[in-house]
């Protein structure tokens, strides 16, 4: 740091006049020699540079290759027979929201400030580690910064918020010593692998692959863990707080170098429960991955996959996910995959909606195929056999060829003239058909079919759920919390809307979490909202509700 000094020639005669020095050394060399040079070597602090040179770390921009690193490693070379750095990150450049070089003659520069200043430094900073690789030029906008901040800072924020929320409404045992259930250890041992993933990768330099492990594992968080144990934070059950609790002080240590601001700030308020920790997460060692258990991570992945399969499946039938399906057929393709969907079919079936999992045999070919040649992949490679491919592929059986390719990752298939051709399942495009009355989905051998045949009791059901959707939605109008209960009138209801009810009034009164489900009209200070349903509105029902007297306990933590 320099101190505001006034800047005068050393010489009494000189003018004033600014010359050049006939012989200017090349700039690049100061460059090079800032390792030394900054510490005064070889004069002095011998020691000091002895322990800092060749460097650990360098980072710079695309342009620096033949620049600064260049030269750092030359000198380096001639004056002490050694490289200048051991590890260096050469980032690309950072071009607007069009993928456009940014420049003031074309207008497209972006104002950092700007985006700082709506969005905040943390979702800056974690857009450039999380977009793309250092080495690779990305796009750059405020709305990029935007969105990236959304999908990560969005999500653990709203985990975090469900956890006060429901902390602070519940008399938690924060020191029960309970035993974790099964969702529990999974999501522990998944904090652990994150954890372990997160450090390599930060120890190999790559920021990018710390920060997707970390955003993975806050979208499995909210997204699985959370929501799949929703009534045991309801209901104040220790062990879901305790879980939670360490996940997300986990999450802040590890997400301090990315996000530093909102980390520390999650984690303040998080340390309350152990007020001997450090007062920063800044200041807190690094966390060590505990003990996991292997097997029950996977059988989970493949419980979310097959549940992915199974949205991606209903999105295609063209069914709403609030309208139950008779059932799923699920299948692997071996026994452990088998045993796994099996443990998690409860799982999997309240996810998806449906009423019961049926398992398929791990042989048992479900799905129709048509198989053809990947042509970028296969077309230089082949060429003139290209033909007595596509012949071969008619001929063939396409379930077998499928089967092969999901259980071995490749096929081989033999030609008219007798030649044969090992392809890998990617050098195949394979194409899953559904049978008439089914809407299936396949990934790497995971099989799930849902049943698109609807009976008049899946319907009202369905249209239960919608009432439940639109009251629940009334509920956030009216800024009430997700613990709070309700009086709920509706009237002047569809015959669908009044079949639906009669068959599941109590459930929809629990659902809400309503104290009082009255179908007639609402006292007059109440504003009625008037409800359609289905793509043609005829079907619908008027609603008023207002928050119920209820007496309840709340803890005193913040």
């Amino acid at each position: 740091f320099i101190d505001d000094v006034e800047l005068r020639c050393p010489k009494a005669e000189c003018s004033g006049r600014m010359t050049r020095v006939p012989d200017v050394i090349d700039c690049w060399y100061d460059s090079g020699a800032m390792p030394f040079a900054q510490l005064h070597y070889p004069f002095e602090n011998q020691k000091l540079f002895e322990s800092r040179f060749p460097a650990d770390f360098i980072c710079e921009g695309l342009d620096q290759t033949r620049g600064w690193f260049n030269s750092l490693h030359q000198l380096g070379v001639m004056l002490f027979d050694s490289i200048a750095y051991k590890t260096v990150i050469c980032h690309g450049l950072v071009l607007d929201g069009d993928g456009e070089k940014m420049s003031k003659s074309r207008g497209n520069v972006v104002d950092p400030w700007e985006v700082l200043a709506q969005h905040g430094a943390d979702a800056l900073r974690w857009y450039l580690y999380a977009s793309a690789p250092p080495e690779i030029s990305r796009r750059f906008s405020g709305d990029l910064v935007g969105e990236a901040g959304r999908r990560y800072l969005g999500t653990l924020w709203n985990t975090y918020h469900f956890f006060v929320l429901n902390a602070n409404s519940n008399s938690v045992d924060w020191k029960s010593d309970a035993a974790p259930s099964e969702m529990d250890r999974w999501i522990l041992s998944a904090l652990s692998l994150v954890t372990e993933n997160v450090t390599n990768a930060l120890d190999d330099y790559d920021p990018t692959l710390a920060a997707r492990q970390l955003q993975d594992f806050v979208e499995q968080l909210s997204n699985w863990y959370v929501r799949r144990n929703r009534r045991r934070f309801w209901q104040g059950e220790a062990a879901a707080f305790q879980t939670l609790h360490h996940c997300l002080l986990t999450v802040c240590q590890l997400s301090a170098p990315f996000t530093p601001f909102l980390a520390d700030h999650l984690y303040q308020n998080l340390r309350r429960l152990h007020p001997e920790l450090p007062q920063s997460v800044h200041l807190c060692d690094w966390p060590k991955p505990q003990e996991r258990d292997a097997e029950l991570i996977y059988e989970m992945d493949l419980a979310i996959r097959a549940v992915s399969l199974g949205r991606s499946a209903r999105t295609l039938s063209g069914h709403r996910t609030r309208q139950p399906l008779a059932y799923a057929l699920v299948g692997g393709s071996s026994e452990r995959d088998r045993e796994a969907l099996k443990r998690f079919s409860e799982a999997i079936q309240d996810e998806l909606n449906v009423k019961e999992i049926r398992l398929l045999g791990i042989s048992e070919a479900f799905l129709d195929y048509q198989i053809r040649p990947n042509l970028p992949l296969l077309g230089k490679k082949l060429g003139k056999q290209l033909p007595a491919l596509r012949q071969a592929l008619q001929l063939a059986d396409p379930k077998e060829l499928a089967q092969q390719a999901h259980s071995r990752g490749h096929v081989e298939i033999s030609l008219a003239d007798g030649t044969v051709l090992a392809l890998t399942a990617e050098e195949l495009l394979i194409e899953a058909r559904s049978p008439e009355g089914y809407s299936a989905q396949e990934d790497r051998g995971l099989i799930v079919a849902l049943s698109t045949e609807l009976t008049p009791e899946l319907i009202d059901e369905g249209t239960a759920r919608d009432c439940i959707r639109h009251i629940q939605e009334l509920r956030k109008q009216s800024q009430l919390d997700v613990s709070d209960r309700i009086e709920v009138f509706l009237w002047q209801l569809s015959p669908a809307v009044e079949r639906a009810l009669d068959a599941h009034r109590d459930w929809v009164a629990e659902e809400v979490l309503a104290t009082q489900f009255e179908r007639q009209s609402a006292p007059t200070e109440l504003t009625p909202h008037q409800v359609s349903l289905g793509k043609s509105g005829e079907e619908g029902f008027f609603v008023a509700l207002r928050k119920a007297t209820v007496i309840q306990s709340h803890s005193v933590k913040e």
